[in-house]
């Protein structure tokens, strides 16, 4: 049976009198996926918060009004589940993976973690230690450390363009009232979404939420995002007692609300998404054995977007391999796809999102989040028709939007 013949179930929505928004979608699966994304990222942070929303996410887990460390960490992990947290530049997410009959109690410990936490001193100051390591050991990998310097080169000292863990002096400094402070001025009930793929009944599940996170106030945020910033190429190498070369070449791109975005994330997964017969993986490395590492990226942000290429190699290889990636660049640009290829390349990209739906908990994620950013959720079908919708003029339009050569930015670490 296919993916496409597979019985599928609808997706539902429902908002609490608070403003708190819940997305489900039923699985006979014994097994639930949950979670909280809010719309809260390292983005929202003033300079001298840089690195509180990261901080945050690590420390709801250390004590609320009723529950030590311990008795948090048992709750969901105790009963065979698992319990898990991060952040990106625009959101926080809290989620479990858990046995069906678990629902209340993952519900009330979400309750009760993300609006009783205290956060005591001593465990904050635990904590501290563990992100500076956390970021001490992110520094001293360059293969991650380019990414970073590369959004920073691109939006500057924007929350965009700052590291999402902060800086060692930063997390230092936080106190219990600052962490406090922030999620009262920023976990807003209109920014809260709590999605689920499970198997539960619907109204039940609404109860469930209703029982607990209607006891969270109404706070509504009135927030439009917008960073200021003045792109310009840069061109940056620096020495660096490596065994490895690293390269990052890019540029600004769009956000997740311009209709470009499906043409360019198509075309973006043509030239070096991770499947082997990517235009950079065949034409680069299969032919020249130049690189290790090789692959593109698009990050949509709800303002802007940034493209990179990121490939590591030999520092005597560095130069020729930047030529040969601007190269593919100007081929997309110069030719348009074939109608074969355009066709080949959309398929692919749906397969792709196929088997990343086919996991529960990659779903469960993905409607929280788009709930967030669209109000709305789309089933895979209407995922594909803006695929199979996009032209070969339109990818040839942000090829040439995107790819241009004296507009793209490197960064060598040499």
């Amino acid at each position: 049976m296919s993916f496409q013949d597979k019985p599928t179930y609808p997706y539902y929505t429902y908002t609490l009198k608070n403003g708190i928004r819940l997305v489900y979608r039923y699985t006979p699966s014994q097994v639930a996926h949950c979670g909280v994304t809010i719309d809260v990222g390292s983005r929202d942070e003033k300079v001298q918060e840089n690195g509180m929303a990261h901080f945050i996410e690590h420390c709801i887990f250390k004590g609320t009004k009723k529950r030590h460390s311990y008795q948090i960490l048992s709750r969901i992990d105790g009963v065979g589940g698992e319990l898990n947290a991060y952040t990106t530049k625009e959101e926080t997410c809290l989620y479990a993976t858990f046995l069906n009959n678990y629902y209340e109690r993952v519900i009330e410990l979400f309750y009760d973690i993300l609006f009783n936490s205290i956060f005591p001193a001593k465990e904050l100051e635990k904590e501290k230690s563990v992100i500076i390591d956390e970021i001490n050991s992110y520094e001293d990998s360059p293969a991650d450390l380019i990414f970073d310097a590369f959004e920073r080169l691109v939006f500057g000292n924007t929350g965009l363009g700052r590291m999402i863990l902060g800086t060692p002096k930063k997390v230092q400094g936080f106190t219990s009232e600052q962490v406090k402070d922030f999620i009262d001025k920023n976990y807003c009930t209109n920014l809260i979404v709590i999605s689920t793929v499970g198997n539960i009944d619907f109204n039940k599940w609404v109860r469930i939420c209703e029982k607990y996170f209607s006891l969270v106030p109404e706070h509504l945020a009135n927030r439009k995002r917008h960073t200021k910033y003045n792109y310009k190429p840069q061109h940056i190498e620096e020495k660096r007692d490596t065994y490895q070369a690293h390269l990052m070449v890019g540029n600004i791109a769009y956000s997740y609300k311009n209709k470009n975005k499906v043409a360019f994330s198509l075309l973006n997964n043509i030239l070096g998404s991770n499947a082997m017969n990517s235009a950079l993986n065949m034409h680069i490395r299969e032919r020249y054995g130049f690189t290790y590492a090789l692959e593109s990226s698009y990050t949509a942000y709800c303002d802007s977007g940034i493209f990179q290429v990121y490939a590591g190699t030999d520092e005597k290889y560095i130069d020729k391999t930047l030529q040969l990636i601007i190269k593919e660049m100007e081929s997309f640009a110069n030719k348009r796809l074939t109608q074969s290829s355009l066709a080949r390349a959309k398929e692919q990209l749906k397969g792709q999102i196929a088997i990343q739906y086919d996991s529960n908990q990659n779903e469960m994620l993905s409607i929280g989040k788009a709930l967030l950013n669209y109000d709305r959720i789309d089933d895979i079908k209407e995922t594909y028709r803006e695929i199979d919708q996009v032209t070969a003029v339109d990818v040839l339009k942000v090829a040439n939007e995107i790819f241009v050569k004296d507009n793209l930015s490197t960064i060598k670490y040499i």
